[in-house]
């Protein structure tokens, strides 16, 4: 399959089909792309939206975010999950002060280097919010190459992925971009993982897995994540009472959060691994550092 029809076909589609989401605005910049890109990493679009809004609004550069406690990073994350990833924004907001003038670089190295991004993430904000030509391959585009490239339902390795994905970006940077978007949209709304709506895909006509009559991936697809009674949970319920205080937060409030005092003692000492928590005298913790006392 050649680039040149699939890329002319995609972009059809996605300009009639794409989302209106706040991150692709052209008063996003490189700061809301990278900040949407964060927040995207295993979450949906759907969540991620109010989210975004909210902190864009109250840190609208890196160097505003960098110049709070990391603790309010925390907060504002609310429950969008996974809040790590909160502090490793406001690390990599320092370090965009520090060593880019408060600026998101463009370059692809520089990008890399900064705390929490990795290959996909600097691809994306190198191409989304720099127009550079960079093959962005998510979750979503390995399974749509896999399917109408290879023929096969479940996709293969990352690095497989991305080599069979760079050959079929456009040559124009701008293009390339469009395209990159295009393709992750259909992942996200058309050939998706469970119930794909090929009837409705731009390509449908060139598909390898059409053709092939739909085979099924033999390797398992992974179960579902308990959640409930797992250290995830305890972590959520210890962690909403730690952002919901600001200052020490005593032993017995946060006993009370579950009853089982071993799993209830592993969840914190993995949320202080984390930098989540602050340990104090007498049992109690922090969200937010404690400031030496000179």
């Amino acid at each position: 399959m050649s680039s040149s029809p699939l890329a002319a076909s995609l972009l059809a589609w996605y300009a009639g089909a794409a989302r209106d989401l706040p991150w692709r605005r052209p008063d996003a910049g490189p700061w809301g792309v990278l900040v949407s890109e964060v927040m995207l990493q295993q979450t949906p679009a759907a969540r991620v939206i109010p989210a975004y809004l909210a902190w864009v609004t109250r840190w609208p550069s890196p160097g505003a975010l960098a110049a709070d406690p990391p603790g309010e990073a925390v907060r504002m994350w609310g429950r969008l999950g996974y809040p790590r990833r909160a502090l490793r924004l406001r690390q990599a907001a320092v370090t965009i002060g520090a060593r880019h003038g408060g600026q998101v670089p463009a370059d692809l190295g520089d990008l890399l280097a900064l705390p929490g991004v990795g290959p996909y993430t600097a691809r994306a904000v190198a191409t989304f919010a720099y127009g550079r030509r960079h093959a962005v391959v998510d979750t979503n585009v390995r399974r749509v190459v896999a399917r109408t490239v290879l023929g096969q339902d479940q996709a293969g390795s990352p690095a497989g992925d991305l080599a069979l994905v760079e050959p079929l970006v456009p040559t124009a940077p701008a293009t390339a971009a469009r395209f990159a978007a295009a393709l992750m949209e259909l992942g996200a709304l058309v050939c998706t993982a469970r119930t794909p709506r090929c009837t409705e895909c731009p390509l449908a006509d060139t598909c390898a897995w059409r053709r092939a009559g739909y085979p099924v991936g033999v390797a398992p697809r992974r179960p579902a994540q308990a959640y409930t009674g797992t250290d995830r949970q305890v972590r959520g319920l210890l962690l909403e009472v730690l952002r919901a205080t600001r200052g020490p937060v005593a032993a017995d409030r946060l006993d009370a959060v579950w009853a089982d005092p071993v799993q209830r003692a592993r969840a914190l000492d993995t949320l202080v691994i984390d930098g989540l928590a602050h340990p104090l005298p007498n049992g109690a913790h922090a969200l937010d550092r404690p400031v030496p006392v000179e």
